[in-house]
């Protein structure tokens, strides 16, 4: 099932995360992140039209991703708050994470460190777009 939704053109990007997670090849980086993170992550996105949505991202368990502000096995150790563009424009290389972060763009509840090490998904899921 696609974890797209209407209105917010970054959703199609968890679709790619999950596929590159799902990817028996990439299973090396699959358990390198889940260890290096352990953390679930939950992005709160909001499109154009001022509409919120958010995914989550389980590097605790099992490296599961999924539509919801919460994990079927537990809570959000990390939220990332920004907007539809800056997501998108965040996993395509146009933008930097600790930049929007300086200007307010990005906010982070949780430890920023642990949402560091979700680097190499995103740059797993720019390769794959």
């Amino acid at each position: 099932m696609s974890l797209k939704v209407d209105g917010f053109t970054s959703s199609i990007i968890f679709d790619v995360i999950r596929d590159g997670l799902n990817d028996p090849s990439q299973a090396k980086q699959k358990a390198e992140s889940i260890k290096k993170a352990n953390a679930i992550i939950v992005f709160n996105l909001k499109n154009k039209a001022g509409k919120t949505e958010s995914w989550y991202l389980d590097l605790k368990n099992d490296g599961d991703v999924g539509k919801g502000n919460k994990s079927p096995k537990g809570d959000a150790d990390i939220q990332l708050t920004l907007s539809d563009d800056h997501f998108q424009q965040l996993v395509e290389g146009k933008a930097n994470a600790q930049r929007l972060f300086m200007t307010g763009k990005l906010k982070v509840k949780g430890n920023v460190m642990k949402a560091a090490a979700i680097e190499g998904i995103l740059k797993n899921a720019q390769n794959n777009l």
